[in-house]
């Protein structure tokens, strides 16, 4: 029995993912809950398991191609499977919930923005092994939209009816060129009209031909000979290179844009003799009964930071639009920003305020870990009440950081440098470091932001007034 698997919600409420990559191709066998695809949303590369044991029928997207929750991802030839839940699909850990699963000669989905009449067969791009890279080496067409039968069925074509295959910019240089792509036969794989097919038919086939087509400004359309474009979305175009805003990039802007009109911000900066703070992790470090374990000054600031939000707790609270509401949060969920090859990701430590020094240490390291390798899940980067930015890593002393939507501080943490400093009535070369605090003044007035940042601040250039503050 044919079983097809819809994109499931992966979490809060996104409606879309893109396919990464395929683990299966077509005829392989699969086990129950063995990885089948790597697909990224609006936060995260997420690694989908089978909810089958079967075999794959048939793949409904290329890699590159964005999906809506809820249409079909791939078909199953499932053995013995019946509808009444003999094999339905399990929840893993990292997913909210799964998509409907139906019947192979159901309704079409309306408007469905991948069509499922041209399964991918063996054409499935290798994952790069560079994560920086693997974004341009996986970016491939996405198909037609597919109109339901009893809607623009004079606007777009029906599965039986599909338009010649080809990439955006494959379309847009036929445009500009006046070419009708249903007169040119495709030389690509599986029929795919190339970018040569296209300029060989309209007789333009030097690249001062394509050029004449469209300036830069025109957007992905025809590529200078040698210029290093793909054909995947996007690509060089003369002087520039187009991308396409998705993934990380587009919910980082969409976060950025609702933060900056949404909550009035305020910036405070203090800095600080931290020589004790860094004199205490020198010892850490050297201690036997901590060997293992990775200690740096964003260990011991996100420890200060907590034991500062115990005694300032309006930082660490919500301002509810909807509900008319001040949330004040019981708890800590600590969130660091991290600089990854995707863009800027803010996962979470859960329950922070409940971690020792040590749990603390090793949450850290696992966060940085998951971080780099892009395998931060949703629910790891949902849900956070306070964030921690370390811009010293890359030589910053000090900025203005930007709220995470919904919380009502970030503190930026600057580089830790040794300079001249007044201490015990001398100048003294010490350690010194620039702590930058934002806070959402609908919720923090300028005194309750000046504590918190004080207490942080006493705490690292003194670690043991944590037993005054505790």
């Amino acid at each position: 029995m044919i079983k097809v698997f819809n994109l499931p919600d992966l979490g809060e409420g996104l409606t879309e993912s893109e396919v990464v990559a395929w683990k299966v191709t077509p005829g392989q066998a699969v086990a129950l809950n063995e990885i089948i695809a790597e697909v990224e949303t609006a936060k995260a590369v997420v690694e989908l398991p089978s909810p089958f044991t079967g075999t794959i029928s048939a793949l409904h997207a290329d890699p590159g191609t964005v999906v809506e929750v809820g249409r079909p991802l791939v078909s199953f030839e499932v053995a013995g499977a019946d509808d009444d839940g003999a094999q339905q699909p399990r929840r893993e850990a990292n997913l909210v919930g799964y998509g409907a699963l139906v019947e192979t000669g159901g309704r079409p989905a309306r408007r469905a923005r991948v069509t499922a009449a041209s399964p991918v067969e063996s054409r499935v791009a290798t994952t790069a092994t560079d994560p920086a890279t693997a974004a341009a080496s996986l970016a491939a067409p996405a198909a037609a939209p597919v109109a339901a039968p009893d809607e623009d069925a004079a606007a777009a074509p029906t599965p039986r009816e599909e338009r010649p295959r080809s990439t955006p910019p494959v379309r847009k240089l036929a445009k500009d060129l006046g070419v009708d792509l249903e007169l040119v036969a495709g030389t690509g794989e599986r029929g795919l009209i190339t970018r040569e097919d296209v300029l060989a038919f309209s007789g333009a086939g030097t690249s001062a031909g394509a050029d004449a087509a469209g300036g830069p400004t025109d957007g992905p359309g025809p590529v200078p000979a040698g210029a290093g474009a793909t054909e995947a979305e996007g690509g060089v175009v003369g002087r520039e290179t187009r991308s396409p805003i998705k993934g990380v990039r587009k919910h980082t802007a969409a976060a950025m844009v609702a933060s900056a009109f949404t909550a009035p911000q305020v910036t405070e900066f203090l800095t600080v003799d931290v020589t004790p703070t860094m004199e205490l992790l020198t010892r850490l470090k050297a201690d036997r009964s901590f060997a293992g374990l990775r200690f740096t000054p964003l260990t011991l600031v996100s420890k200060a930071v907590l034991v500062a939000l115990a005694n300032n707790p309006t930082l660490n609270s919500h301002w509810d639009e909807a509900a008319q509401e001040i949330v004040q949060y019981h708890y800590v969920n600590l969130g660091i920003a991290a600089a990854t090859p995707r863009g800027l990701t803010v996962p979470n430590i859960k329950d922070a305020h409940r971690l020792s020094l040590r749990e603390l240490a090793v949450a850290l390291a696992e966060l940085a870990e998951k971080a780099r390798a892009a395998r931060t899940t949703p629910a790891e980067l949902s849900g956070g009440t306070f964030t921690i930015t370390n811009i010293g890593v890359f030589g910053i002393d000090a900025g203005t950081p930007m709220l995470y939507p919904g919380e009502a501080g970030i503190l930026a943490v600057g580089a830790v440098r040794r300079q001249p400093w007044e201490h015990e009535g001398e100048v003294a070369l010490r350690q010194v470091l620039t702590l930058s605090l934002s806070f959402d003044h609908r919720l923090v007035d300028g005194e309750q932001g000046s504590r918190f940042l004080a207490d942080v601040g006493r705490i690292l250039a003194d670690p043991g007034m944590v037993l005054t503050m505790i």
